[in-house]
């Protein structure tokens, strides 16, 4: 084991038991989950959980974590704010005192609870009793104007009764309109109260249809809004009032009204009661209102202090639970009084976990430590790659493929330079480039300050990303400078090659003698053959690099054989895949190359040849070639031919052939699986059953390890190799084919950037005077709002999806067995970045 850490392999883990006294187990956990470098077995895989030792504390501490939860929705909808964790006082949840400390605290959130479940009860009876008597106000209100205006059409209404147009107010003496001291009176009765406005209508239409037309209705808006108190919806209502007469009619009113959900009040037709029923309300809303303001008050000061303290009980509860979680995977010896417990752990941790130990045991105040052993095992460990913040993000890419075998070569280190890299080739603009290459600096240099902040998903996002955007940049910068493009515009930094000589019409460039140092030529920018030469080289540029990717993430199959000593498979497996690609596509890259570094103009030199021809006839004609790049081609094009396909049977036949002859000798020599009969679980059954706590371990990735796990089994040998043979081959020229999309994302960003730049800001340059300012200033900004959004990000985003894709398939698919299962170590810090997403 090295000295230090590295991405090259995961870290070397051990299986250790520890023997943890039951008097500082819950110490014991919560030092090893600060430390956060051990991973649990559960050794109780077929007992219930309600059945675990330690359900009862759970149940005590899933209680305070709702109690925690309530006040979290009650100060969210207050919208008062809380004090931070880090601001906040932490509870001593360790010690000799840490069953006392968390029974206050459970009494303590007992207490809040009931305090506040009792003002919330009142505040909303309040609340609803305050609603109630607004209503009846707006009641009283409106049945007065009511009556106040059919007290001025009196001489209408007698008429009316005169000529017999309302036979529902005419009748006898008892039932007649008559005035008393100023004042209108009806004798016939009303029902009066409010409805929710949308329900007018269908109001309406009921009582017409119920009552046969035999009543007078009249309703009037109210203004305000009512807020439900429980749920905050508001309503807005209207006052009606019903004429009828009967009864039985009044009873039929009743009904349909509380049907459709109406209030209905008591209203007196005497206007003197009316106003003395008005007074004596508008007094009650007073003095309602008083008590609903203190209570208000009181009930606020309650969650302000609550939100002091509510992050450090939040954290306080759920590593509590954490701990007892934990607890409920381990073995008691009640003999002993003793916890047993396995896990696995990064060996270069062994001595701070011991450290820890000893620092809980007198953290607790005894005098027993727990005891740690190293257990000798064949199980495959999981796979823990020791990442910082720089590096933490390449490693996610790596692992959304899939967790990488125990000790398997590691590509997430290798993506440190080729994700960011091939990036930049789809998005290679100087311009570009800075623009992300400074965003990136900017979240970097005040990402303490975004860390404390919520900044939505999104954009946490591209915060968790940020060293990504930081390479990312500055790649594309570089490439920028290769394409000789920012903005879609040149650069002349140095000397050009070619000089334009006066002339109208079509001219041509003349050579000037000079090299341009670097990258591009600016002379090629603007000229009619610029997108065919700009085309041809960056499409066999990504030919080139994506044959370099691909011969590089073959060549890391030889350090996982030599680790793994599978060294039947580097020659047997490793070499024909590497001979198979380089006899084809690496001989194509050395045509290229060739072909670029050949004078075609030079006398004699003839015509440069298609290379897509070549290859094309090369297995169609084999030993013809049409325009020869150098002598003796078509015969080593033939030898080429025939090496690859002398590749495919190596390829099929070897390892199936090995396999079976090391069978064969196994099995000479006595050797052999052991049978089971059915009368137990067999070796692998019990190691399978044993991390059913952790899930299921995924299987093993060599041949070796199936044929002692499920015997030699011939035909599933030879069409697993059959399969993996035909993959291979055709998944050499299909992926070869696929890094074209290195050369398409490049030329579609540099077209859309000359296409916006040619729209906006060159249109802007055209007029002059202040008229002509203003129009540049407006083109400007929305060349840069476009470039922002459409070049930088959403291109920016189509250009990672399709680096994302050549990492996956074309390089993982050639080394990468991603058998593995992940490392989830028991962790205070895990578990507060899962509460904060």
């Amino acid at each position: 084991m090295s000295d230090y850490p590295s991405l090259f392999r995961s870290e070397e883990m051990s299986l250790v038991q520890l023997f943890i006294p039951t008097e500082v187990a819950h110490d014991t956990i919560a030092e090893l989950a600060e430390l956060g470098n051990v991973q649990f077995k559960d050794l109780n895989p077929d007992v219930n959980p309600f059945q675990r030792s330690f359900v009862g504390e759970i149940r005590r501490i899933d209680e305070m974590n709702r109690r925690v939860r309530f006040f979290s929705g009650q100060i969210e909808k207050e919208g008062l704010p809380t004090r931070p964790l880090q601001d906040s006082a932490p509870l001593m949840l360790v010690g000799p005192r840490v069953a006392q400390t968390r029974d206050e605290l459970e009494v303590k959130l007992a207490e809040h609870e009931a305090r506040l479940t009792q003002m919330n009860e009142s505040y909303v009876t309040l609340s609803t009793r305050t609603r109630e008597l607004q209503e009846a106000r707006y009641v009283l209100r409106e049945t007065a104007v009511f009556f106040d205006r059919a007290g001025t059409r009196e001489q209408d209404i007698r008429s009316s009764i005169d000529d017999g147009t309302t036979p529902l107010l005419a009748g006898d003496a008892e039932s007649q309109l008559h005035t008393r001291e100023g004042t209108v009176q009806f004798d016939l009765e009303f029902v009066a109260g409010t409805i929710d406005r949308a329900r007018i209508p269908t109001f309406e239409r009921v009582l017409w249809r119920v009552l046969r037309g035999n009543l007078y209705m009249n309703h009037t808006d109210i203004d305000q809004v009512f807020v439900d108190p429980t749920t905050g919806s508001e309503t807005r209502k209207n006052v009606f009032i019903i004429f009828a007469h009967g009864d039985q009619l009044l009873a039929k009113i009743r009904k349909v009204a509380e049907s459709m959900g109406a209030t209905l009040y008591p209203i007196d037709s005497n206007g003197d009661k009316r106003a003395d029923a008005l007074r004596e309300v508008s007094a009650r809303l007073e003095d309602i209102g008083n008590v609903l303001y203190n209570t208000g008050a009181t009930r606020k000061g309650e969650l302000t202090k609550i939100a002091e303290s509510i992050e450090s009980w939040r954290d306080a509860v759920l590593k509590e639970k954490l701990i007892y979680e934990t607890l409920n995977l381990f073995n008691y010896d009640a003999r002993r009084k003793t916890l047993i417990a396995e896990g696995w752990i990064p060996t270069r941790d062994t001595t701070r976990i011991i450290l820890a130990l000893r620092h809980a045991t007198e953290t607790a105040g005894t005098n027993v430590p727990p005891i740690l052993q190293e257990l000798h095992t064949a199980r495959k460990p999981p796979t823990f790659h020791r990442v910082d913040k720089f590096t933490e993000g390449f490693q996610t890419i790596i692992d959304s493929y899939g967790i990488a075998t125990y000790q398997e070569v590691n590509p997430g280190l290798f993506a440190v330079v080729t994700f960011p890299f091939l990036f930049a080739v789809m998005f290679g603009d100087l311009g570009h480039g800075f623009l992300g290459t400074l965003t990136a600096i900017a979240m970097i240099a005040y990402e303490k300050k975004i860390m404390k902040i919520d900044i939505g998903e999104l954009l946490g996002t591209f915060f968790y990303g940020r060293y990504i955007i930081l390479l990312m940049g500055m790649f594309s910068m570089f490439t920028g400078l290769m394409y000789n493009d920012i903005f879609s515009k040149s650069m002349h930094i140095w000397h050009s090659g070619w000089d334009w000589q006066p002339g109208s019409g079509t001219i041509s460039a003349i050579s000037t003698g000079h090299v341009y140092p670097f990258g591009l030529d600016p002379a090629w920018h603007g000229t009619e053959n610029a997108l065919v030469f700009t085309n041809s080289y960056k499409m066999k540029l990504s030919i080139i690099l994506g044959v370099i990717h691909m011969t590089f993430a073959i060549c890391l199959q030889v350090p996982n054989h030599i680790h793994f000593k599978r060294y039947s498979s580097i020659w047997a497996e490793f070499l024909p895949q590497l001979i198979f690609l380089e006899s084809i596509f690496g001989y194509l890259v050395i045509t290229i190359i060739m072909k670029w570094s050949t004078d075609w103009s030079a006398p004699g030199a003839g015509a440069p040849p298609s290379l897509l021809n070549m290859l094309i006839y090369m297995f169609l004609s084999p030993g013809t070639v049409e325009d020869p790049m150098f002598a003796g081609q078509a015969s080593l094009q033939l030898f080429l031919v025939a090496l690859a396909g002398l590749c495919v049977p190596w390829m099929l036949c070897t390892k199936p052939y090995l396999e079976w002859r090391e069978h064969k000798k196994t099995t000479e020599a006595g050797y052999g699986r052991i049978p089971n009969n059915g009368e137990g679980p067999s070796h692998a059954d019990e190691e399978e059953g044993a991390d059913h706590g952790n899930g299921p371990i995924p299987g093993s990735g060599s041949g070796e390890e199936t044929e002692e796990e499920h015997g030699f089994q011939a035909g599933e040998v030879i069409i697993h190799q059959v399969i993996h043979t035909i993959e291979f081959c055709l998944g050499c020229i299909s992926n070869t084919a696929s890094y074209l999309r290195l050369w398409a994302l490049s030329l579609a960003h540099a077209q859309l950037s000359e296409v916006l730049y040619t729209m906006t800001l060159e249109t802007g340059l055209a007029p002059g005077g202040v008229g002509g300012v203003i129009f540049l200033m407006a083109m400007f900004a929305l060349w840069f709002t476009l470039t922002i959004f459409i070049l930088c990000v959403m291109e920016g985003l189509s250009a990672f999806l399709h680096a994302l894709r050549l990492h996956w398939v074309e390089a993982n698919g050639k080394h990468y067995e991603a058998a593995g299962y992940l490392f989830t170590p028991v962790s205070f810090a895990r578990l507060q970045e899962a509460e904060q997403q």
